[in-house]
């Protein structure tokens, strides 16, 4: 009876130890499958983050902005200035590339005879494709807010801004008619220069420090003081060239000016 005993109780021992040995083993399984299945999902989304960054990086186009628009408003006209410069990188695809545009009115597109006094002058940095899907778009709120240029461009930067597929545009502007100069950005900012002077692009550091310095020079008109400030931008920019594309509007004046004049 004794051993008996002994031996029932030496088999329940086994039958723990094997049952306990057994759940180890399976906890250690469970646990090894556990880390190798993390590590493998740790690694896919390694991989398809590199990938997508990778891809990322291979589809958007490097220093697209690297060009300089330039506007300035002196004595009683308006002149927009950009070069002709493509850049890719450090390779030129293009040296004279037209990133000056000017839209005319509706009213002015129906008639035979165009009047060339008046319109919008936009100039662009950035994407070409981006910028011309914006300049349709600005042409389009302007054919709906006609005579409001100011109107239009905040319209368009709230549809640039909120739209899931405008905010990915990477481009900048400036529009300028003869009351206001304004500049775009995919940041909603509609922006006035309080001297008259705007500009856009890599260069426009350097084209903006010299034309304010110029300004003030009585005998340059506008566009003297664009072109030579356009100049010295692309003497210090690498990514601007001398290839000038320029329109040049006449600014309207006040109505007290007016009346003056009919008056004398």
């Amino acid at each position: 009876f004794f051993f008996f005993v002994v031996d029932r109780n030496m088999a329940a021992f086994g039958v723990r130890t094997c049952s306990s040995n057994m759940n180890r083993v399976l906890s250690q399984a469970a646990a090894t499958t556990y880390r190798s299945t993390q590590g493998s999902a740790l690694c896919s989304i390694g991989r398809t983050n590199t990938r997508a960054f990778g891809s990322t990086t291979a589809v958007a186009s490097p220093d697209w902005h690297g060009t300089t628009i330039l506007c300035v408003r002196k004595n009683g006209k308006v002149c927009m200035m950009g070069d002709g410069q493509v850049s890719m990188g450090s390779m030129v695809v293009k040296p004279n590339a037209k990133k000056i545009r000017k839209i005319m009115p509706k009213t002015s597109k129906l008639n035979s005879e165009v009047d060339t006094t008046g319109g919008t002058i936009v100039g662009f940095a950035g994407s070409t494709a981006d910028a011309f899907t914006l300049l349709e778009r600005l042409e389009s709120k302007m054919d709906e807010y006609p005579g409001q240029l100011t109107r239009s461009c905040v319209e368009l930067a709230k549809g640039w801004r909120t739209d899931k597929y405008l905010r990915r545009l990477e481009a900048s502007l400036l529009v300028a008619d003869e009351n206001v100069s304004l500049e775009l950005t995919g940041n909603g900012d509609v922006l006035e220069s309080h001297d008259g002077i705007l500009s856009v692009g890599s260069g426009s550091t350097f084209a903006m420090a010299a034309a304010r310095a110029l300004k003030d020079i009585p005998e340059l008109s506008a566009e003297e003081v664009a072109r030579r400030s356009m100049e010295i931008a692309s003497d210090m920019c690498v990514y601007t060239n001398k290839s000038f594309m320029v329109e040049v509007l006449d600014e309207k004046k006040p109505e007290e000016e007016e009346s003056k004049e009919k008056n004398d």
